[in-house]
């Protein structure tokens, strides 16, 4: 161990030198008792100390076996090709550490007879992905045929997706375009930030509504980074209320980021009609609406 390795939290550590492993995954093996420090299992706040011996054991990877479960589903359109769903808020889209079970693909594979399977086995018919706390419309394609061409549509930016969002502060201006690169944050690996090597990112806004401490807002994305909107608004310094990421600290409790994917739009795969949906926002978002409203 290193000088400038000490002091510093050993999953973290693990983090930053295991790249393709996510934090949350470390913390698991620790729990575990598969990272020793000095021959010693130890705990993942454990904050090591120059001379220290790290070393650590990767687990045999499981095979993933998706099991369909049967999840009620708000499907706003469906056909051959594609199916649009209103996902709930604090419904995760697809598996993975940590959420093997009750997803959105969980749901999908009871509901639909087939599905594509471009994604490989984890993420069959996703094409776009909502954080699990955002709620709203996203398709999903059957048949690879239809993946392809959405995806396409998507590096194109030709298809349409808006949210509305309810931000901490007063957006003085009517409208705005946020083009600032985003990548993975270096201070924290489970969170993304605007960082100089980042990928292109752009966000367009409008302002709906004002009071002086919130603003309502829709956003429209150019492109579609991990956390885009959240991270865009809390760089121009007007973070999403409820944000357990990005937000402040006090807030409303809406239970994660209030933020719902309100519309999308795109071009059938099979005919080449432009199709587009509309979702109003569940009955927590327009709670803290109305409690915002009387407020002022």
């Amino acid at each position: 161990m290193t000088e400038q390795q000490g002091k510093t939290r050993v999953d973290k550590l693990l983090t930053q030198l295991l790249t393709d492993q996510s934090r949350s995954q470390i913390q698991g093996w620790i729990d575990e008792g598969l990272v020793e420090v000095n021959g010693v299992s130890v705990k993942a706040n454990y904050k090591c100390v120059e001379g220290d011996t790290l070393t650590w054991e990767i687990p045999e990877t499981k095979p993933l076996i998706l099991e369909p479960e049967n999840i009620p589903l708000d499907v706003i359109y469906e056909d051959s090709d594609v199916i649009v769903i209103n996902k709930p808020k604090g419904m995760v889209v697809h598996p993975s550490a940590g959420h093997q079970s009750g997803t959105l693909v969980h749901a999908l594979l009871y509901h639909c007879d087939d599905l594509s399977g471009i994604n490989g086995i984890e993420r069959p018919g996703i094409v776009h992905r909502i954080d699990k706390d955002t709620s709203g419309l996203l398709v999903v394609a059957k048949n690879d045929i239809a993946h392809q061409k959405l995806s396409e549509q998507l590096q194109q930016k030709q298809l349409k997706r808006k949210y509305v969002a309810i931000v901490h502060g007063e957006i003085g201006h009517d409208t705005g375009l946020i083009d600032a690169p985003i990548g993975r944050d270096p201070k924290d690996r489970q969170k993304m930030a605007v960082v100089d090597n980042g990928k292109s990112a752009v966000t367009h806004f409008r302002v709906i509504e004002r009071f002086p401490d919130y603003t309502i807002v829709e956003c429209q994305l150019e492109t579609g980074r991990t956390h885009q909107i959240r991270v865009h608004m809390q760089y121009i310094g007007f973070p999403l209320v409820g944000d357990p990421k990005y937000g402040q600290r006090k807030t409303m409790n809406v239970d994660g980021q209030a933020l719902h994917a309100k519309e999308i739009g795109f071009y059938h795969p099979q005919t080449g009609e432009w199709l587009e949906f509309d979702a109003n926002p569940p009955e927590i978002f327009t709670d803290a609406l109305s409690f915002i409203r009387k407020m002022y």
